[in-house]
């Protein structure tokens, strides 16, 4: 065991130096011990891929095949999505908005695209609504709310959230489903008065917010699901971990070069101030 904790703490240890972990090679033993490491960290939420991913992002080198392996012989696998309760209220007669964003889910900058969407989470004293605000840049939930009833306030508040953390100039473009939330006009005057142009996907066609619903896979299914809560304020309480800790600052995503929402940021805007300095 000392040997497992040896190898683990001092790629842990090259990390926090900021420099890039030794690459050691694992033993079965060892191996295993991270895998159940990594599987315990992130909720049992990732597979093979993920965390083979994460094996080499923390320094471990190791094959797809033996990464599956040792998961397989030990009983190790990701968890799957469970209860779903349908958001949308489309039915309504409230004016819609175009679709601007016509499936370009890839802006040249942050501040540019937010989308936004609501879900519902169980709890055994009933559901919450959740929702957030996404840049669509780098993926990051930059506004969210979690709330009873799904109403108005509901997604006026993560707007809110939002703009107070990110402050973006007018232009931006929101995009949404047709629900009746976004479509009241309590929260098209919101978007007005930020400066930010309304835009909403097609009716029925949830490929035109296909970001949002996976980051919302990511928050729900990958964290929450699995889990038992006994009131809603003990989902409450885990929010803001689930969302900010993991999704923002955790989790890879494939489509950021497996670098979490906030590190692509970061690496963006680092690459954008040497561009000026050699101007």
């Amino acid at each position: 065991m000392r040997a497992v904790l040896a190898v683990s703490l001092g790629g842990d240890r090259a990390s926090k130096r900021g420099g890039p972990p030794e690459r050691r090679w694992l033993t079965d033993l060892q191996m295993l011990v991270r895998i159940q490491a990594i599987h315990a960290e992130f909720k049992g939420a990732d597979g093979s891929p993920r965390l083979l991913r994460e094996l080499h992002a923390r320094g471990f080198p190791a094959s797809k095949e033996r990464v599956e392996r040792r998961m397989r012989e030990h009983g190790i696998r990701a968890r799957h999505k469970r209860r779903y309760k349908a958001t949308t209220d489309s039915k309504h007669a409230l004016p819609v908005a175009n679709n601007l964003l016509a499936r370009d889910f890839t802006p040249s900058g942050p501040n540019q695209v937010w989308t936004a969407d609501i879900t519902y989470l169980w709890t055994d004293e009933g559901w919450l609504s959740l929702a957030i605000v996404l840049d669509l840049f780098n993926r990051e939930v930059v506004g969210w709310s979690l709330k009873p009833r799904m109403t108005v306030d509901l997604v006026t508040d993560a707007l809110a959230m939002a703009g107070f953390r990110r402050k973006p100039a007018p232009g931006l473009r929101h995009h949404s489903d047709r629900g009746s939330q976004y479509a009241s006009h309590g929260f098209q005057d919101t978007l007005t008065e930020d400066g930010m142009v309304c835009s909403m996907r097609r009716k029925g066609n949830c490929w035109d917010n296909a970001p949002t619903e996976s980051g919302f896979n990511s928050v729900k299914n990958e964290r929450v699901f699995g889990e038992h809560f006994a009131t809603r304020e003990a989902m409450k309480a885990t929010a803001f971990e689930d969302i900010e800790v993991f999704y923002n600052r955790k989790r890879r995503h494939s489509t950021l070069g497996d670098h979490s929402p906030v590190q692509f940021l970061k690496d963006w805007l680092n690459a954008q101030q040497r561009e000026k300095r050699v101007a």
